[in-house]
């Protein structure tokens, strides 16, 4: 495809190790994913496909993110335990939380393919965050024990018992850490839960029931003559981790998805309990996605289920669009009442196949409605960049408030965005604002990994993963 480069913010050389991070000027605000304590929610990108893996930092402000203000993390970064190889995938999934208790979040990323000396692969960093970011080191988890295997495939950081849980799953197991973890804290369900041909992908915490704390969806895949989706909701609170577990979805259920990208959670109805939104690009014709609304009693067993044929649902159902590839759920409004965005990877555009497009949908008191629906891409007015063939807008999602005016803002990748002379899926991101009538392409900003001194990789993917 055609090469360019994207209009950007021009960055300064300040993006390594946290030295380009402003710090903080008052008490730490607590914000789940706010590393330097500004106030502002800052932006967390996994690319784990290039060099071992990397995780950008963009810091949030006023004037939303920018390259000038970023940190670049890999196992190389003074401090951070481990060395960086090329097989670690670091970055494969990345989530945030004050794990040591000090007001300021942390920075927790799984690397499933880490390679520990007489132990199963896979391991945890948590690189502390503060005033100055990213700058006093951090610590690492690996498998507890000997069938742990692909340990850090996926992590969440919740409040299950009023004080922040890590959990981390791997391939065939799931791990919860109490406070601040240590190696030899790590603790299993009560009982056996997983079927014994079940291999998870990630793990999504949320308050979707009354229990007293968090619950847990898991989803990977089943594998019996083939490989076919899965997803399965971990019921418990304090002591009582696993004590009940359901089947959501799985195999030919549209319902059903596969990657950490087709899950998010948020409360779109406002009553108090979040809701699980599940895309499956392969469901159907063109793909779909299937919103469950969240009870005192847990998620339901069958949702509501969307294609780009439902009404008001911007575009058409269409064979190989793979909408639902990933999802995205936060109150870009600001009115209460979270939202949805939904990828369609293979979406054509403008006569040009697999360019990409991002459905935006409004939540509200009755829940998800089509009124406001619109459909974002690059041809569309004030979004960076050109539509060219293989870009696949809206491989990665993620809603947070990163400028802090009330409405989430939404940051996008796409996985096969070229942007140097003979590169190959180098990937890029996006950053549209959030508004009181919903996404604005005003002041949408757009980089790449050249924009943070990162050398060209074919295939690097970069913002492969958005933190959740």
């Amino acid at each position: 495809m055609r090469v360019r480069t994207l209009a950007v913010v021009t960055a300064a050389a300040l993006a390594v190790a946290g030295l380009g991070a402003p710090a903080a000027v008052a008490a730490p605000s607590g914000l789940s994913d706010d590393f330097n304590g500004d106030g502002y929610r800052d932006l967390a990108i996994g690319t784990p496909k290039a060099s071992g893996g990397t995780v950008t930092v963009l810091f949030g402000s006023a004037s939303g993110v920018s390259p000038a203000r970023s940190a670049n993390i890999t196992q190389n970064t003074p401090g951070v335990p481990g060395t960086s190889e090329s097989v670690d995938k670091f970055g494969e999934n990345v989530t945030s939380g004050d794990v040591d208790g000090d007001g300021y979040a942390d920075l927790i990323i799984g690397a499933p393919y880490e390679r520990v000396t007489g132990k199963a692969d896979g391991s945890v960093t948590i690189v502390w965050g503060g005033a100055k970011p990213f700058t006093r080191g951090g610590s690492v988890l690996t498998a507890p024990s000997a069938d742990a295997h692909r340990f850090g495939e996926g992590t969440s950081f919740a409040d299950l018992d009023g004080t922040g849980n890590l959990v981390v799953v791997g391939a065939t197991s799931f791990w919860s850490y109490d406070g601040n973890p240590t190696q030899d804290g790590a603790l299993a369900p009560e009982v056996e839960f997983l079927p014994e041909n079940v291999r998870l992908d990630g793990v999504v915490a949320g308050h979707f029931s009354s229990t007293d704390g968090s619950d847990y969806v898991l989803h990977g895949e089943r594998l019996v003559d083939y490989s076919t989706p899965y997803v399965a909701q971990l019921r418990g609170g304090p002591g009582d981790i696993g004590s009940s577990y359901s089947v959501l979805a799985e195999g030919g259920d549209p319902s059903a998805t596969r990657g950490a990208a087709g899950l998010a959670a948020g409360d779109i109805n406002g009553d108090g309990y979040d809701d699980l939104v599940t895309g499956n690009s392969n469901a159907g014709q063109g793909g779909s996605f299937t919103v469950r609304y969240g009870t005192a009693a847990g998620l339901p067993a069958k949702g509501t289920t969307y294609t780009q044929d439902s009404p008001g649902v911007p575009g058409t159902d269409e064979a190989y669009d793979s909408f639902g590839a990933a999802v995205a759920v936060g109150d870009a409004t600001g009115d209460g009442y979270a939202d949805i965005a939904v990828g369609a990877t293979y979406e054509e555009v403008d006569g040009r196949r697999s360019v990409g497009n991002v459905v935006f949908l409004k939540g509200s008191a009755a829940g998800l409605t089509t009124s406001g629906a619109r459909s974002v891409h690059q041809a569309t007015s004030g979004v960076p960049g050109a539509a060219e063939a293989g870009d696949h807008f809206g491989s990665s999602l993620r809603l947070r408030d990163i400028d802090g005016n009330g409405g989430a803002d939404l940051a996008v990748g796409a996985s096969g965005e070229d942007v140097v002379p003979g590169g190959y899926d180098d990937g890029a991101a996006w950053v549209l604002r959030g508004s009181a009538s919903g996404l604005t392409t005003t002041g949408a900003t757009a980089f790449n990994a050249t924009d943070f001194g990162y050398p060209v990789v074919e295939g690097r993917k970069f913002a492969d993963v958005f933190a959740r």
